[in-house]
């Protein structure tokens, strides 16, 4: 069963850099599609952005310039490196897996396997 653990979160000020890091179980990075969702309380979980398994990246239009997603298949690890952070990329933070890609990779309803969050918190 594959196990997902965020860090690297925490509070920085408005146009600052966060990096997040999510450690899989041996083997996900290399087979499986991989994302990072955020939420807010009282909001959905949306996507920020995913990579396959060849390591080709799509992006919310609301980051794209701003955050790269990247892994290092040995090591199995996913990054967020989060640049020119926004109060409203105040959210909690999520990593999520899949090894069957059966919907859009932004979507929550692709990832059977998620992270149990962590928290970034962007002040003004």
């Amino acid at each position: 069963q594959v196990q997902l653990v965020e860090s690297g979160g925490g509070s920085v000020q408005a146009g600052g850099s966060l990096r997040l890091s999510c450690a899989a179980s041996i083997g996900t990075a290399s087979s499986h599609c991989m994302g990072w969702f955020r939420q807010v309380p009282g909001k959905g979980r949306e996507g920020v952005a995913a990579i396959d398994v060849d390591g080709i990246t799509v992006y919310e239009d609301f980051v794209k310039g701003r955050f790269t997603i990247s892994k290092d298949t040995a090591k199995n690890i996913l990054y967020l490196q989060m640049n020119d952070l926004k109060p409203e990329d105040t959210a909690t933070y999520y990593c999520a897996a899949t090894d069957f890609l059966g919907a859009h990779p932004l979507t929550r309803a692709a990832y059977n396997t998620w992270g149990q969050g962590i928290q970034v918190s962007v002040s003004s």
